[in-house]
């Protein structure tokens, strides 16, 4: 309950501090992930990358599936 807490009030500092519209950072961060130099993320830092990729992604996934459950368990 504490980390759902702590991920909403995260989430609300985030959009009042956020410098511009989600949509342009996406496509900024795309921007400059195509930038980076080939080989740059190889041995263990890309290793360590794409696990944390993997967490992240699996965080996201885990957290939207727990909030739209409980959202659509109160209507």
């Amino acid at each position: 309950m504490r980390f759902l807490f702590g991920l909403l009030i995260g989430v609300i500092i985030g959009m009042l501090f956020a410098p511009q519209a989600g949509e342009v950072t996406r496509a900024r961060l795309a921007e400059q992930g195509i930038q980076l130099p080939t080989g740059l993320l190889s041995g263990d830092l890309g290793a360590r990358a794409v696990e944390a990729l993997a967490q992240g992604q699996e965080l996201y996934t885990r957290t939207k599936n727990e909030l739209t459950s409980r959202y659509s368990n109160m209507g």
